[in-house]
């Protein structure tokens, strides 16, 4: 049987900071042109790399969730359960659901993707060409 249990708050607060950085580091580069274009390509390594970090996360996590809802027949459980209102089992089912059926990891694969690939053309085009 699969142990159930969260990344530690080390590995969590990894993942988050790696996303904070990466969008700021993003998001600076308008600043980061009037510079001196070394700090653009600074900043645009740093998140790219940090998105890839917390995109391939994001589509773990994401895939994980609908794994356990399927495995451990969670949606079908639901209605069994005799201490929760039919409300409750609303608000429970809802939840799954949406947790089932969300395109999140699409986005997820797609952000990684791209950036995976967008890494690697600038790594051909700063320093292999």
């Amino acid at each position: 049987m699969e142990i159930l249990q969260i990344h530690s708050r080390p590995t969590r607060l990894m993942y988050l900071w790696s996303g904070i950085i990466a969008t700021i580091a993003y998001r600076i580069i308008i600043v980061l042109n009037n510079l001196g274009q070394v700090w653009v390509q600074v900043s645009w390594y740093i998140g790219t790399i940090g998105f890839i970090i917390y995109f391939i996360h994001r589509y773990q996590v994401a895939r994980h969730r609908r794994a356990v809802i399927n495995n451990y027949e969670l949606k079908a459980k639901i209605a069994n359960l005799k201490e929760m209102s039919d409300i409750d089992k609303q608000a429970l089912t809802y939840v799954l659901n949406s947790v089932e059926v969300s395109k999140e990891k699409w986005n997820d694969i797609v952000i990684f993707v791209t950036s995976g690939l967008a890494l690697a053309a600038g790594i051909y085009l700063d320093f292999l060409r």
